[in-house]
C-alpha cells in the first residue's frame, strides 16, 4: 500500500509533464506542416553534376 502512494503520484505527475510538454509543442508550431516533412522524402536536393 505504501507503494503505491508514491506510484501514484509520480505516474500523476509524468502524465502533466507529457501534457505541459505537448501544449508547449503545439504553441511552438510543431504541428503545423505535418505534410511538408512528409513530401519532404520525395524532393531531390541533389543536383546532377557529370564528371
Amino acid at each position: 500500500m505504501n507503494g503505491l502512494a508514491v506510484l501514484i503520484p509520480i505516474a500523476l505527475g509524468l502524465g502533466l509533464f507529457g501534457l505541459v510538454t505537448f501544449f508547449w509543442a503545439l504553441k511552438r508550431g510543431q504541428f503545423e506542416d505535418l505534410d511538408g516533412a512528409a513530401a519532404r522524402i520525395l524532393i531531390d536536393d541533389e543536383e546532377d553534376t557529370a564528371a
